[in-house]
């Protein structure tokens, strides 16, 4: 099956290089600056899972090619419309698409896009960054992206997915109830990626500091608490599994809001916690914990967008 992947940056880069390692079809959608610097320097992956360089095959959103088969969507969220346009001369009636972006409300955008029964579920679990030379470095030894209907039928065509996808380096792995994984990705990614630009710290010093259990147990009872009044599949037990997979973290783990935001970019505040805050305010739940991470995350957007003196 020939799959199209949406940029060439950490997740893209990394999942569509594995299937590349593999042998299968693989072409790269990306800018102008991007593609030239891949046809200079090749894709190169630095991994604890092993490195790999290649040559991959790219393409702009102005060549025209027959529509693809598979398409991993991996923008960050702030440039999901832009890539909708990018991505839409590439999509047949027959091409599905499994977005891994975090979050969840992209979903809707992306139905209202395409064909609703051309939009699968997905996620992936991984800690994957771009260094200055355009490689794609990944420090962490998970690698794991997860895809499924998003009804959990098991069809011939998500089976025919899943065989593509069998045999990497990477962990692809198939869900029947994919709903669930992602709004537990969500809450996972809430929580990290709040405690951790909040303090500008990695896991371990948080996790170790007096009073950080609670806290963060509180965190978590206010965010589930919105998804749970929202009717989101999560688990009734999820918040204590989440809780001590995070004392298993690394001592040096960071999330990619956090290393945005070292870098002096961009971050998907509006897409993680704005979102539930909004779902928070339609139900009339009061949120004080979320509401000061938030506002660090807009502090810090303010200055993203104010001249240096």
């Amino acid at each position: 099956m020939r799959t199209l992947v949406l940029g060439a940056g950490g997740i893209g880069g990394y999942f569509g290089g594995r299937l590349v390692e593999k042998g299968e079809e693989v072409v790269f959608l990306v800018r102008e600056k991007r593609k030239k610097q891949l046809e200079e320097n090749g894709l190169k992956i630095k991994s604890v899972n092993g490195d790999y360089s290649f040559t991959p095959k790219l393409i702009t959103k102005e060549d025209r090619v027959e529509p693809f088969d598979i398409v991993l969507l991996s923008p960050k969220a702030y440039h999901l419309k832009g890539a909708i346009n990018d991505l839409q001369p590439f999509v047949g009636e027959k091409t599905v698409i499994i977005p891994l972006l975090n979050g969840i409300s992209h979903l809707k955008i992306l139905k209202e896009s395409f064909n609703e029964s051309q939009i699968l579920g997905g996620l992936c679990i991984i800690e994957t960054t771009l260094n200055e030379s355009g490689e794609v470095v990944q420090t962490s030894p998970f690698d794991q992206l997860v895809f499924g209907e998003l009804n959990h039928e098991k069809t011939d065509r998500i089976q025919n997915i899943a065989d593509t996808f069998a045999g990497t380096k990477a962990d692809f792995r198939l869900s029947e109830q994919i709903l669930q994984d992602m709004w537990h990705k969500y809450l996972r990614i809430t929580i990290l990626s709040s405690i951790t630009t909040l303090t500008r710290a990695p896991i371990g010093p948080i996790r170790e500091s007096a009073g950080s259990k609670e806290f963060i147990s509180r965190l978590y009872q206010e965010i589930t608490k919105i998804m749970r009044a929202s009717n989101a599949p999560i688990a009734d037990n999820v918040e204590e599994e989440q809780l001590e997979s995070i004392n298993n973290l690394k001592f040096n783990f960071k999330t990619s809001m956090q290393r945005d935001m070292e870098k002096g970019s961009m971050i998907e505040g509006e897409h993680i916690q704005g979102y539930l805050l909004e779902l928070a305010k339609e139900l009339n739940i009061e949120t004080p914990y979320l509401d000061v991470i938030y506002q660090n995350l807009k502090v810090y957007i303010k200055m993203l967008s104010t001249p240096s003196e």
